[in-house]
């Protein structure tokens, strides 16, 4: 297989392997092998993917697996909540399943979320692969193993850490997003510049436009450096104990725009992240920890890509200082009281703190 490149998340005996590449859906049976062969396998996706790729997917796998069934769940961050999950997982059980089947991920964020759960949770724990369709999923979510939905007190709140078997993130695939949703993935790119390489972050500066006109080496370099940061990350503190919890940069405002935007489509996760880092910078500005160059340099980053940069320019989720500043006490990130936010010194330079006076926070949202 040509143009195609592979790295290990190295989880010991739960290492799974990433495999990058144009034109990898109407292949999965020869790329997945063993983890498919002779097996039952129920695929999980949305009604908009299923309707562009499915027959290609099925087809790939015709010659591999034992059998094949497919489920649909409606597009869109409605569909992480429990409500969708429980029939899901009602759905999956009426197919007859068993222990050794294997469930595909097959579409954006939200389907490797649910799916994920479903299969962390269906007979206590069965396999499942990513096959994520959007450039968020092939860049950030589809990778690590965090699964879950949403409650009404937040994003992400109900789930758990339950790794794939295998992630095939085939890029040609990501030519069928709308042009906002490719946007919004880019920002997931942009963060891993913003927290921990700064060369990569000057990469995009130069280069950006060129990943989101999906020229082909660009957007592999793109997919493969974004998994490549988050894979050692990932690593390093599989549970979020420590290091992995910068991969939240932006996150714990981006989370509370979600919320008060009530996950209807009017403001999409990628948005909410752009804005949410733009104000990280500020807020690192305000307690004097990073110079305004840089923070200059992050906002100007993500209107040149097409993304908020901050509250002024975010297309849904606004509301008052207290409002905002009450789903982020909610938040998942928040420990004993105290909430923590990713500040950065630098492009490239970020930790975590959980020593932000709740008044500066609201000064910035004000």
């Amino acid at each position: 297989m040509q143009n195609i490149s592979k790295l290990t998340v190295g989880l010991g005996d739960r290492a799974y392997d990433i495999v990058i590449g144009p034109d990898l859906l109407a292949q999965t049976g020869d790329v997945l092998g063993a983890i498919a062969a002779d097996r039952h396998i129920v695929i999980i996706s949305d009604q908009h993917v299923a309707a562009m790729h499915l027959d290609t997917l099925q087809t790939s796998l015709t010659k591999t697996a034992r059998k094949i069934d497919a489920l649909t769940v409606p597009a869109g961050e409605a569909s992480k909540s429990m409500p969708v999950l429980a029939q899901l997982l009602d759905d999956i059980l009426a197919l007859g399943v068993d222990r050794s089947v294997l469930l595909i991920a097959f579409g954006g964020g939200v389907i490797g979320d649910l799916a994920g759960f479903a299969a962390a949770s269906l007979l206590r724990g069965v396999d499942f692969v990513q096959i994520p369709t959007s450039l968020l999923a092939q860049v950030d979510s589809s990778v690590g193993g965090k699964t879950g939905v949403n409650a009404a007190k937040g994003k992400n709140l109900i789930g758990a850490f339950y790794q794939p078997k295998a992630v095939l993130a085939d890029t040609a695939l990501l030519a069928s997003l709308p042009p906002r949703e490719l946007r919004a993935g880019f920002a997931e790119v942009i963060k891993y510049g913003l927290l921990g390489d700064r060369d990569f972050f000057e990469w995009l500066e130069a280069n950006g436009k060129n990943v989101l006109a999906l020229d082909d080496a660009a957007i592999a370099h793109a997919v493969f450096t974004s998994c490549a940061a988050k894979a050692r990350i990932v690593e390093a503190d599989e549970r979020e104990a420590g290091q992995r919890a910068l991969l939240n940069l932006g996150h714990t405002f981006a989370h509370a725009f979600e919320a008060e935007a009530h996950y209807d489509g009017r403001l999409l996760h990628g948005e909410a992240v752009a804005a949410g880092m733009g104000l990280a910078f500020d807020l690192s500005v305000a307690l004097n920890i990073c110079n305004g160059q840089d923070a200059r340099r992050c906002k100007a980053q993500l209107e040149a890509s097409g993304l908020p940069s901050g509250l002024s320019n975010l297309p849904a989720g606004q509301a008052s200082a207290e409002t905002l500043l009450r789903h982020m006490k909610h938040d998942k990130k928040v420990k004993d009281g105290t909430m923590h936010f990713v500040l950065v010194r630098s492009i490239g330079d970020a930790f975590v703190s959980g020593d932000v006076p709740p008044e500066t926070v609201l000064a910035l949202l004000e």
